[in-house]
């Protein structure tokens, strides 16, 4: 029996050897992209540590997937935003939303506070 066959271009790109939770594993890296992939096991293994030392997850299975649905719940917020400055370029309609939405935050915490008195 022949083992499969492998394309060319997944055979070259290099791997990195990265550390999470304590354990290693070996990830497809391009040149030039160890850094940035640094900076995401060393976000992830912290998420998963804060996971972990709760207490309330075991399992490392479990503790990756709720690290994961954080990091997208958090990226998906991000998303949702709105942005002001796109490019270096400074939207002047988002800036107004963002200024009336904290404008009427800030006149609905006065409105209970002048309850209080």
């Amino acid at each position: 029996m022949t083992p499969p066959k492998t394309p060319a271009s997944a055979a070259a790109t290099p791997t990195v050897d990265v550390n999470i939770l304590g354990r290693v594993y070996k990830v497809a890296c391009a040149d030039g992209e160890e850094h940035a992939l640094n900076e995401a096991v060393v976000y992830l293994d912290k998420q998963m540590r804060e996971i972990r030392d709760r207490g309330k997850v075991t399992g490392i299975d479990r503790i990756a997937v709720m690290a994961a649905l954080n990091i997208a719940n958090d990226l998906l917020r991000e998303r949702r935003t709105p942005r002001a400055i796109v490019d270096g370029a400074v939207d002047g309609e988002a800036v107004r939303r963002r200024i009336q939405a904290m404008q009427s935050a800030i006149e609905q915490t006065l409105a209970g506070q002048e309850k209080l008195f």
